[in-house]
C-alpha cells in the first residue's frame, strides 16, 4: 500500500471512528482551490473540521506534529470558505485525528482542539 492510499484508508478509518461516536459526516475531501478539508463534521451543535494523518509507527514526527502552522492557516482559510459558502452558523472547532499504523493494526488518536485559528 502506498502512501496515498494508506492516507486515503486513514481517512476512512477516522471517518468511521467519529462515526461511532456520533459525529455526522458532512464533507469529504472538501476542495477550495488548492486547499482541502479531510473530514467536515458535525456534532452535538458544532462544525468539526478535522484533519487526518496517518504515520507509520517508526515515524520521527507524532502525526499531530504535521499539522505546523502553515497547514493550520490552509484549514483555516478553507474553513472559512467553506463556512461562507454553506451558511453555517454553528461554532467551530479543529481537531486532528492521528492513524498510526503499527504492523498489521492501527491506532487512532483524537486531539480534540488540536489548534485555534489565528490572523496573521
Amino acid at each position: 500500500m502506498n502512501q496515498c492510499e494508506k492516507g486515503r484508508r486513514a481517512e476512512r478509518v477516522a471517518a468511521g471512528y467519529l462515526r461511532a461516536r456520533g459525529y455526522r459526516i458532512w464533507k469529504t475531501n472538501w476542495r477550495w482551490g488548492k486547499r482541502e478539508l479531510d473530514l467536515v463534521t458535525l456534532h452535538r451543535n458544532e462544525l468539526v473540521i478535522v484533519e487526518v494523518k496517518a504515520r507509520l509507527d517508526n515515524a520521527v514526527n507524532e502525526p499531530s506534529e504535521v499539522v505546523d502552522r502553515a497547514k493550520q492557516r490552509n484549514i483555516v482559510l478553507a474553513a472559512d470558505a467553506f463556512i461562507r459558502l454553506h451558511g453555517c452558523c454553528w461554532p467551530t472547532r479543529f481537531d486532528v485525528i492521528a492513524v498510526i499504523y503499527q504492523g498489521s493494526g492501527m491506532e487512532i488518536e483524537h486531539i480534540e482542539n488540536a489548534f485555534y485559528p489565528v490572523v496573521d
